[in-house]
């Protein structure tokens, strides 16, 4: 494990002084509780330090590019970089999951919800280690390289408006109509439960989605509205 925390390291371009700190960053506390003489913690205190960086990064990155923009915008600019999605997603792309520490049973978890939040946290936890060993700038390297090149294509593609928003725009705008949604089925355990949304316009089904909550299922669902109609 130790050489793939190196090797990490040097595929993120970043080199630690103290290389503890970025293991702790792989830490997840399940792992702690099946290996007690573990002599490093878990990864929550720097994941909450990393949360902070992170948005002070990506707030001013965003303030100094976008001086037009108001508030509510950049909040939502803001929210389409560092939500867990795009933070898990980036995880994935620079293989933090072969250096994590699980327990046995998170471990063979490997598509649910529950381990994408635990790939967004590492990223943080990581942009804390990053902070903690080389300050500010280090960490800001780092931002720029894994998150904030998304600028560009959110902007482009309206990402950071909220597709559920978007599509009742264009429904009232061409249709006069404000859309429904509505639970067509629910399947799984309750920790890991799936749900599908239809959306509807003036009763007619134009798509559906799915996800581990209502809210996603019906953001999905408003996505496959906004693609079928080539809005």
């Amino acid at each position: 494990m130790k050489d793939k925390i190196q090797e990490f390291s040097k595929k993120i371009g970043i080199h630690f002084k103290d290389p503890e700190l970025l293991k702790q960053a792989f830490v997840h506390k399940s792992f702690l509780n099946e290996h007690h003489s573990f002599k490093i913690g878990d990864n929550e205190r720097l994941e909450f330090l990393g949360d902070a960086v992170l948005e002070l990064i990506s707030t001013n990155f965003l303030y100094k590019k976008f001086p037009e923009k108001p508030e509510g915008e950049l909040t939502n600019i803001r929210a389409s970089l560092v939500n867990s999605e795009s933070l898990a997603q980036e995880a994935k792309k620079i293989n933090v999951e072969s250096c994590l520490f699980l327990s046995h049973g998170e471990s063979k978890e490997s598509n649910t919800k529950a381990r994408k939040y635990i790939l967004a946290n590492c990223i943080e936890a990581i942009i804390g280690a990053t902070y903690l060993d080389g300050g500010y700038e280090k960490a800001e390297k780092f931002v720029e390289k894994y998150i904030l090149y998304k600028l560009d294509n959110i902007i482009n593609n309206e990402l950071y408006i909220d597709p559920k928003t978007k599509f009742q725009e264009k429904a009232q705008e061409i249709f006069n109509i404000t859309p429904r949604y509505k639970l067509i089925e629910q399947h799984g355990p309750d920790h890991n439960k799936i749900f599908t949304i239809g959306l509807y316009l003036e009763g007619k089904l134009i798509s559906k989605g799915k996800g581990g909550s209502k809210q996603e299922a019906e953001i999905g669902a408003a996505k496959s509205g906004l693609k079928k109609n080539n809005w």
